[in-house]
C-alpha cells in the first residue's frame, strides 16, 4: 500500500488507504459549545480531559476556544487568547500534537508561538493574513469548507452539485497556499459537515469522501461527532448520539477518511479496532 507522510509541526504520522485513520480528539476550552460547552472550561478540566484522550490513544488533540456552532456570536480575540494559550502551554510537551481550532490569524500566530502543531481553520484560510501567519511554520494546516459565517452558515444552504463545489473550493484554496509556499506535506482538507449544508449535503458528501480526497491528493478530515445531522437521522439530542457518532465514524473510516475529529476518542478507537480486525 502507499504511504503518505503528513508533517504535523514536531510530529510526521504514515497515512496509508485502508489503514486506521488518525483520531484528532476536541477539546472545547469554551462555556458554550454545541456538545460538551463548560465542561471543560477551566484549565484543570482541559489538562485531565486531555490526559484522558492520550491515555485512550489520542493521535491530534484539537483545542478550541470559540464555538462555531450553527448561530453562534463572533469571540474577541483577546478572549480567545486567554482560554486556550493557558492550555497549550500546558500541554506543548504532552507527545502529542497540538491543533488549534481558529480562523484568527492573530491567535494562529500566538498559539504557534506557544507551541501549536496544527492549525485547524473553519474558513479554509481565506484570509489571506491567515496564510501569512501560517506560511513559515512547520504546522500542519486543515482546510474547511464552510458555506457564509457560524450566524448564517445554516440559513438555508443551496448547492447545484454540493460535493463537485466543495471540492472546487477546496482546490482552489490548495493552489492559493501552494502559491505561497506552503508544502502538500502539511496540508488536509475536511469537506465541513455541518457547516452551511443540509442533512443531503453532508450523506452526499459522507458518501463521496474517497473521490474527493483523491481528486484533490490531500489526506481528508471527517467531523460529525455528535452534530445535528445525527440528530436528524436518529432523533436523538447531542448528548444521546454516541452511537450515531461511532456508525458516522465507521463509515467515514470505510469511505477513505484519513483522520477522524470526534468527542469520544475511546469508544471511536474500540470502534475502529473491531472494523479493521474484520475488514
Amino acid at each position: 500500500m502507499n504511504a503518505t507522510m503528513f508533517h504535523c509541526g514536531r510530529y510526521r504520522f504514515s497515512l496509508t488507504e485502508g489503514g486506521m485513520p488518525l483520531i484528532m480528539g476536541v477539546l472545547n476550552v469554551t462555556p458554550d459549545s454545541f456538545s460538551d460547552g463548560g465542561r471543560f472550561h477551566s484549565l484543570e478540566a482541559a489538562i485531565f480531559r486531555a490526559e484522558q484522550m492520550i491515555e485512550a490513544g489520542v493521535d491530534i488533540i484539537d483545542i478550541g476556544g470559540e464555538s462555531t456552532r450553527p448561530g453562534a456570536t463572533p469571540l474577541p480575540v483577546d478572549e480567545e487568547l486567554r482560554r486556550i494559550l493557558p492550555v497549550v502551554f500546558a500541554l506543548r510537551d504532552c507527545g502529542k500534537p497540538l491543533s488549534i481550532d481558529t480562523y484568527k490569524p492573530v491567535v494562529m500566530v500566538e498559539a504557534l508561538a506557544a507551541g501549536a502543531d496544527m492549525i485547524n481553520d473553519i474558513s479554509g484560510f481565506s484570509d489571506r493574513a491567515a496564510l501569512t501567519a501560517v506560511k513559515d511554520s512547520d504546522c500542519a494546516l486543515c482546510i474547511m469548507h464552510m458555506a457564509n459565517d457560524p450566524q448564517r452558515m445554516q440559513q438555508d444552504p443551496t448547492y447545484q452539485d454540493v460535493v463537485q463545489e466543495v471540492t472546487d473550493f477546496l482546490r482552489e484554496r490548495i493552489a492559493c497556499m501552494e502559491a505561497c509556499g506552503i508544502e502538500r506535506k502539511r496540508l488536509s482538507i475536511d469537506p465541513g459537515f455541518g457547516f452551511g449544508k443540509t442533512l443531503e449535503h453532508n450523506l452526499a458528501l459522507l458518501k463521496h469522501i474517497r473521490p474527493i480526497a483523491a481528486s484533490l491528493g490531500l489526506p481528508l478530515l471527517a467531523g460529525m461527532s455528535r452534530k445535528s445531522m445525527l440528530g436528524s437521522i436518529t432523533g436523538r439530542p447531542v448528548e444521546q448520539r454516541l452511537a450515531g457518532s461511532l456508525a458516522a465514524a465507521l463509515v467515514a473510516a470505510a469511505n477513505g477518511a484519513a483522520m477522524l475529529r470526534v468527542h469520544d476518542v475511546a469508544e471511536t478507537i474500540d470502534a475502529l479496532k473491531v472494523w479493521r480486525a474484520a475488514t
